[in-house]
């Protein structure tokens, strides 16, 4: 396996299936598959069919050949053109099944089980990859499993700086024996969905962690923006020039720069007698750059017990400022860009050997205090039977690249795919002109720190997928964040989170046919993969039910209608109060006002019929109000159906994230 581009999820990280730790994955180039296959692998057996749509469904073949499809008694043919693909547009029999799916030309294909529903694409981060096994209760929910009428397809894609048409996964029916892989919030959409709509639906899981909405936008969609032209032109450049299709900066800026990867220092057998000595964690001010941003590899041989013991082996390095990459005997074991999560890194089977090995790190820090940030103890290496071997001392040091200005940085660190359209190009496009139903989205972490340029893009990229898959205005849905961070004891002026999800709830309100699935009741302070999935995927499906399936479901909570400024308060007018406002907790909580002054106080909030009433002894003149403005609120207003309030702000002053730009 080529682990060039490995990603560790969270800011591109995938939880291991008992949720305890993280797992790595890899993200590599497509191979070069000549001929591409007869059929694509997005339809087979298992697969669903969008109902009351013309299907498309495509392949390679040679030039010229006549491809017939029959699906029940549906028939309909196409011809493979010059770049030897051929395309079928055939309408499906009726919802249900199973059926039967041939694909006769030069090849013959028989697909077995196919259904006839509804598909959905749901993509976004990594919290819509979080899967169910690795979920809150899901060793219990994946034995409950048994909907052979619910369909999963996990798309494992690439980034690609040209158009592609290579995709690869394959479609699982959810039963015991497959459930625990299946997205946690997909899954539970599906099964809320299937209570009052009883058809087959197919999920296509299409995600990649940390990945910003501009990865998965065309660059005809984002030039108009303005805020891209930088990475934009750089794409294009290395588009060019033919260069590997990494996806992100870090990693160009490798290739270019770093002698270390010319000299090939992970190397076993590499002569690195002329090294310095040098103590880790530290390092850095050995090698003479203890304040400047830095490139730097270290090396150090440790002799293991033959035999090894049985099981599986971690490598613990703590808290690396800012980008690690870590090769054991040659070959890369892992590596992170993600500073505030200690590193932890399974050795792959036949990575470690009994007696010397050599493990190779290089570290890219950017602070004066980067490079290794954990005590001495946080390095060391446990085998399989749970002994420890420390890593800390001495290790042999070079410098690779002194990166001080006026060296060119990198524009980004991340090692996974977040440049402007790769993800489209990659993972987005080749799935098109699939006929679905809808898009779940679960994203906006990424693009936090950029909140309010976020309420340009999301409306952008969601025109830009209407636009590619041909099929209207179809339900486009979107997670509104959960809560994360620590909670702040006094009203905050300006926060990432509030302000991302105040791009959500603009989105959702000004483009037709969305939907915003309020979640900030729940969430974790400490982990931006709150194991929770269950109220996500039902609150997707509410969306679903009462938008799409024409069911009487209350979809939505309690949010901002209008304001009404009085002499010493602010009265909140509320729609979507189904049953009526009600208190959760034993007050109402997390209401704010503000003077001419901008400074923010806790408020008195009290229910009076649709609307809350808000004052504060210290704003005798209150001019706006906010509620559950931060990353982590108290979520305190319902309605009588038991959905969150959405958070809301009456003013319009600039926030945190208002003037920042990514380039």
């Amino acid at each position: 396996m080529n682990l060039r581009h490995v990603l560790l999820v969270a800011a591109g990280l995938l939880l291991s299936l008992d949720g305890s730790a993280f797992a790595q994955g890899s993200f590599p180039a497509p191979p070069a598959l000549k001929p591409f296959p007869f059929v694509s692998p997005l339809f087979g057996d298992d697969m669903v069919l969008q109902r009351g749509k013309v299907d498309s469904i495509w392949g390679w073949s040679d030039p010229g050949d006549r491809v017939r499809v029959q699906v029940g008694n549906k028939t309909a043919s196409g011809v493979a053109d010059a770049d030897h693909r051929w395309q079928v547009q055939i309408r499906p029999p009726k919802t249900g099944g199973p059926y039967t799916v041939r694909i006769i030309g030069h090849q013959t294909v028989e697909l077995h089980n196919v259904m006839v529903g509804d598909v959905w694409l749901c993509t976004g981060q990594s919290n819509m990859l979080v899967p169910l096994g690795g979920a809150l209760n899901g060793a219990d929910e994946v034995k409950a499993a048994n909907y052979p009428d619910i369909r999963f397809f996990d798309l494992f894609g690439h980034s690609a700086y040209n158009h592609t048409g290579w995709i690869a996964g394959s479609w699982k029916v959810v039963l015991p024996e497959t459930a625990a892989r299946v997205s946690a919030v997909a899954y539970y959409f599906a099964r809320e969905v299937q209570k009052d709509v009883h058809i087959p639906i197919g999920l296509i899981v299409d995600a990649v962690g940390g990945t910003p909405a501009e990865a998965w936008t065309s660059a005809a969609a984002l030039r108009p923006l303005k805020d891209f032209d930088v990475p934009l032109d750089l794409v294009d450049r290395l588009a060019g020039e033919g260069a590997p299709e990494y996806g992100n900066y870090i990693q160009h800026w490798y290739d270019q720069y770093d002698i270390g990867l010319k000299g090939n220092w992970a190397a076993p057998d590499f002569d690195d007698s002329t090294w310095k000595p040098v103590t880790l964690p530290g390092g850095f001010a050995e090698l003479g750059v203890p304040d400047t941003p830095a490139l730097a590899w270290f090396r150090k041989e440790i002799d293991l017990p033959d035999p090894l013991p049985a099981g599986r082996a971690m490598m613990f390095l703590g808290i690396i400022e800012r980008m690690d990459t870590v090769w054991v005997n040659g070959q890369e074991a892992g590596g992170s860009a993600w500073v505030e999560n200690p590193r932890v890194y399974f050795m792959r089977p036949g990575v470690l050997k009994p007696g010397r090995n050599i493990i190779a790190i290089r570290i890219m820090k950017t602070k004066p205090d980067g490079g290794f940030m954990s005590k001495p103890e946080g390095l060391h290496l446990v085998l399989g039977d749970n002994s420890n071997i420390p890593l800390a001392g001495a290790w042999k040091g070079q410098l690779s690249v002194d990166a001080r200005p006026p060296h060119l940085l990198p524009i980004g660190y991340q090692n996974w795919p977040v440049m402007p359209t790769v993800l489209y190009e990659g993972m987005l496009k080749p799935v098109a002109p699939l006929s679905i139903a809808g898009v779940l989205w679960y994203q906006g972490e990424e693009n936090s720190t950029r909140a309010y340029e976020y309420r340009k893009v999301l409306p952008a990229m969601i025109a830009d997928w209407r636009n590619l898959f041909g099929q209207g205005n179809f339900p486009f849905y979107i997670v509104s964040l959960p809560r994360f961070k620590q909670r702040s004891a006094t009203p905050v002026d300006g926060d990432e989170w509030a302000e991302t999800r105040e791009s959500q709830a603009i989105t959702a309100a000004s483009v037709p046919n969305s939907c915003l699935a309020v979640t900030i009741d729940t969430g974790d302070p400490d982990d931006i993969h709150a194991k929770d999935k269950l109220p996500v995927g039902q609150r997707l499906a509410y969306c679903a039910l009462a938008k799409h399936y024409g069911k009487h479901v209350v979809y939505s909570g309690p949010t901002l209608k209008s304001v009404d400024r009085l002499p010493s308060s602010i009265r909140v007018h509320f729609v979507h109060t189904d049953g009526g406002l009600v208190v959760r907790g034993d007050k109402l909580r997390e209401f704010s006002v503000a003077g001419e002054d901008r400074k923010w106080y806790w408020a008195d909030a009290r229910i009076d019929g649709n609307t809350v009433v808000v004052s504060s002894p210290s704003v005798p003149h209150p001019k706006e109000a906010r509620y559950a403005w931060q990353s982590n609120p108290e979520a305190t207003l319902f309605n009588g159906a038991g959905l969150p309030a959405a958070p809301l702000r009456t003013d319009t002053w600039p926030g945190i994230t208002q003037n920042v730009r990514p380039y």
